[in-house]
């Protein structure tokens, strides 16, 4: 049997997003297909272990759903709401979400973020944002490409914790 092609080798392109968002919408669908691969079985008993005192798995499965949000909000000109803020407060905060609710928290908000990226054709995407209470500068590409990013960063993170409670 073929291994499976990484997003971004299958040629399934979705016209509705800016070609120049395509790369980061592919880097957030391969995400959310490591992660469900990764995460299949998972024990919730380990959700919020940290070993060696890095971030625990349940985090960074918290952190992304709630990053995408952030960031795209941001990309659209818009300051964080209160529940925005509040959810960033309690990302590392353990509760009793198991592991494939988690895991359906993030699906949810890849497919969301794609979906947000659809609204900015090439036109808009150079247009500067603020982001944060500073101000700081940055563009609307430039966020959505964090927003993939971003969510690379944790995925490889979390597979590391991932792999060290399965093999400690």
């Amino acid at each position: 049997m073929e291994a499976k092609k990484e997003v971004w080798l299958r040629g399934e392109n979705d016209p509705s997003v800016a070609a120049e968002l395509q790369p980061a919408a592919n880097a957030l669908l391969q995400a959310g297909e490591e992660l469900e691969a990764l995460l299949k079985d998972f024990p919730d008993a380990w959700l919020w272990e940290r070993p060696a005192g890095v971030a625990a798995v349940g985090f960074h499965l918290k952190h992304i759903a709630g990053v995408l949000d952030r960031l795209l909000s941001y990309a659209e000109g818009k300051m964080l709401s209160p529940e925005q803020l509040a959810y960033l407060k309690n990302e590392p905060v353990a509760d009793e979400m198991t592991t494939d609710a988690l895991l359906e928290q993030v699906s949810r908000a890849i497919s969301a973020t794609i979906d947000r990226y659809k609204q900015f054709g090439s036109p808009l995407l150079t247009e500067p944002r603020p982001v944060g209470r500073a101000g700081l500068p940055s563009t609307v590409i430039g966020l959505c490409f964090h927003a993939a990013e971003h969510t690379m960063r944790h995925t490889g993170q979390l597979l590391v914790t991932v792999k060290v409670l399965q093999n400690g």
